[in-house]
């Protein structure tokens, strides 16, 4: 595993849960976090300030899942976007898609077609991250991507090393602040023959205490990004009162913290489309 920044006895930190309290509060920020949806089932328009990002198109849809529940996705995508590539981004557990936006929105203003989901088998007392890994995939194959890119946020992010995994497609995986499960990122590292991004902020109850980073010292392509002064709201955009509620707070202001990670996420996967394939 690299990192771009030196960390010494590096090891994987002790798996964490979270508590009764925090999962029934995230269940009501997931709610609260959701977009509205019109008469016809359809998300209703999304409170974007359309004209600063007049060269990206928003398109929304929904298709049934692996398992039946229903799908609700957002595409974001840019003019002149290269024909096949794709990004699909996964929110924290028991969030949604509304709370990934933002970064969908700054990935397809550099010209990299975007999608964001609404996982619909995450259930209080289980987060079901193979099937959510499995329904990013769905969805990739629902657009027509030929080559991918998947990135989450969180327990999103364990999503998507599911979903990179188990695609031929996958050009790489970025990380945002990834929380493990059950050992089973470390299980989907081990042997993943495509590049491992991981952003990773300052330890805390929110992200397990940092255990991702066992993840990211199994994988073989593994390359780690810290920020230090970030808290587990910092990798969401825009993230909500509750979240900040709940979990510690950073030592930076969150529009900064923020402002830098979409950038450095933004960086990882322009640098993934670039790589050489074989």
């Amino acid at each position: 595993m690299k990192s771009k920044h030196a960390q010494a006895g590096l090891r994987p930190a002790r798996p964490g849960k979270f508590t009764a309290l925090l999962s029934a509060c995230l269940v009501a920020s997931g709610c609260s976090g959701t977009a509205t949806r019109d008469g016809t089932g359809e998300l209703a328009a999304a409170p974007i300030e359309q004209a600063e990002y007049a060269r990206v198109r928003i398109e929304r849809g929904i298709q049934p899942s692996r398992t039946g529940c229903m799908m609700h996705y957002t595409r974001y995508r840019p003019a002149g976007a290269q024909g096949g590539d794709l990004v699909v981004l996964g929110h924290g557990f028991l969030r949604s898609e509304a709370r990934m936006a933002g970064l969908a929105l700054a990935l397809a203003e550099a010209g990299v077609a975007t999608v964001t989901l609404d996982f619909c088998n995450d259930r209080l007392w289980n987060g079901h991250h193979i099937r959510n890994g499995l329904d990013m995939m769905s969805l990739a194959d629902i657009l027509g991507a030929r080559r991918v890119v998947y990135a989450g946020f969180s327990a999103g992010a364990l999503a998507a090393l599911v979903a990179g995994r188990n695609d031929a497609r996958t050009l790489g995986v970025v990380a945002l602040d990834l929380v493990d499960a059950d050992g089973l990122g470390v299980r989907m590292a081990a042997g993943f023959e495509r590049p491992l991004v991981g952003l990773v902020g300052a330890p805390s109850s929110c992200n397990a205490h940092n255990n991702g980073l066992g993840v990211y010292a199994t994988g073989n392509q593994s390359v780690v990004e810290h920020f230090p002064d970030a808290d587990h709201c910092d990798f969401e955009s825009d993230t909500d009162w509750l979240c900040r509620l709940l979990c510690e707070r950073g030592t930076a202001p969150p529009a900064t913290m923020r402002g830098d990670i979409m950038r450095a996420t933004v960086a990882a996967v322009s640098d993934l489309i670039a790589l050489p394939q074989d």
